[in-house]
């Protein structure tokens, strides 16, 4: 999980956690959502642009040089600044839109407790739809086989897992032992914000996990190996950006042509749920939403799938 602390450093300055904040907001962007070069440019360019405003002498002597001060006033004068300077309207709703994803990102990660930009208006550009994977794409990425080395079964093993539950890849990377209970069919997850919860598994996935956990784990454990399920190949923990890769491969080896991320697993989960007609808020519990409004995005991709 993203860990940002709102505490001054050594300089007594707080320009270095602005920057840090919105580091993570962009790594988060890349390595969570998969958004383009040219998204991820426009986001890092609205945002350094809001951190030098907070950064500026003008709010530093309002006491006002950190995103946990930037409150609902502090980013209404910064839309006023944009305007002054002559930014379009579709543009300064752009920029809007940026600082809000951002500050979104924040309190799902438990940083923040109060959305300043939860009120702000801006025009409405239309609603984008995050993409999802047939069911028979699915059943392609999970059951093509990847082949017999231990890497290629912990693969396969976690394609079926995050489909399973609906993790994120930051709580499937993040698992330990001890977080499967497969007596019951359950696994402990920790979320945004560190907030726990436990995740029904149904009975292949949990065939698969044993299997793993008790022929292929072994083989790719070292001395330096702790308590992670997921390992690469020294042994050490799997990362976000390594388990990208490996289904950005498989997925080019199955076909799938469309532009696929590690959270389009999770989209495909929620919205193949909701089209076998589980309750909307079954789903929000499920994948940790704090808000249902969050999970009501997947009714419109069980629309119009």
């Amino acid at each position: 999980m993203y860990d940002a602390r709102y505490t001054k450093n050594k300089t007594g300055s707080w320009k270095s956690q602005i920057r840090t904040n919105v580091a993570g907001f962009l790594d988060f962007m890349t390595v969570e959502r998969g958004v383009s070069t040219n998204t991820l440019l426009a986001y890092q360019n609205d945002l350094n642009q809001f951190a030098q405003y907070l950064e500026s002498s003008d709010e530093s002597d309002k006491n006002i040089i950190g995103l946990e001060r930037a409150d609902e006033q502090v980013i209404s004068r910064y839309l006023f600044h944009l305007h002054d300077r002559g930014y379009s309207d579709t543009t300064r709703a752009r920029k809007i839109a940026s600082i809000r994803s951002l500050f979104r990102f924040l309190i799902e990660e438990g940083v923040i407790d109060v959305d300043p930009t939860e009120r702000l208006s801006s025009p409405r550009l239309g609603r984008h739809l995050p993409e999802v994977l047939a069911v028979d794409e699915i059943k392609a990425l999970i059951t093509t086989s990847l082949g017999e080395k231990p890497e290629s079964k912990r693969n396969q093993t976690m394609l079926e897992l995050l489909y399973a539950t609906g993790m994120r890849v930051s709580e499937l990377i993040s698992l330990d032992m001890d977080d499967f209970d497969l007596d019951r069919g359950f696994v402990r997850c920790f979320g945004k914000g560190a907030k726990e919860r436990l995740i029904p598994i149904h009975q292949k996935a949990v065939d698969v996990i044993t299997t793993y956990l008790e022929e292929v784990r072994p083989l790719m454990a070292t001395g330096f190996s702790d308590s992670s399920v997921f390992l690469n190949t020294r042994g050490r923990r799997l990362t976000r950006q390594g388990f990208w890769l490996i289904l950005k491969s498989h997925a080019k080896r199955c076909g799938i042509n469309k532009r696929i991320t590690p959270h389009t697993l999770r989209h495909s989960f929620a919205t193949h749920l909701l089209d076998a007609g589980a309750d909307i808020r079954s789903v929000q519990e499920l994948l940790g939403h704090k808000s249902l409004v969050t999970t009501q995005i997947y009714t419109h991709l069980s629309t119009a799938t």
